[in-house]
């Protein structure tokens, strides 16, 4: 009963999964997003590994809750997904997301092309922490 969760980015990716009973969220990887062919390919690996029964992709929301200049590209990427998964795909507020990954990210003192590597796989694990903590199942 596994749930994926995703920050979809132009340059990167990230991805992450909650544990087999749906408590927590871990990071599985970010993926460097170099195109639609190789990104999909990357993406069903994952997915066939973990077998989510939900996807969550992190929706740009404004912070006055309007969509966000990103949201039509975040479409077309959960369109794009659908080509490789069959299953349920909702979309998750995102706000601050990023900000508290790279809040998380100076309080670990995280620094250069690690953090860079990181930031996104942390902002997929708050997308998918804070949809699971509304009761999102």
């Amino acid at each position: 009963m596994r749930i994926l969760g995703i920050d979809y980015g132009d340059a990167r990716v990230g991805v992450a999964v909650t544990d087999p009973l749906g408590i927590t969220a871990q990071g599985v990887r970010t993926v460097k997003n170099t195109g639609k062919k190789k990104l999909m390919s990357e993406l069903s690996e994952i997915i066939n590994q973990y077998h989510p029964e939900k996807i969550v992709i992190g929706m740009p929301k404004n912070m006055d809750g309007t969509s966000g200049f990103r949201a039509d590209a975040t479409y077309k990427f959960a369109d794009l997904l659908k080509t490789v998964y069959g299953g349920e795909i909702v979309f998750y507020d995102e706000r601050l997301s990023t900000m508290g990954a790279a809040r998380f990210l100076n309080e670990t003192n995280t620094r250069g092309q690690k953090r860079k590597n990181v930031l996104d796989t942390i902002s997929a694990c708050i997308i998918l922490e804070d949809y699971m903590k509304t009761g999102g199942r």
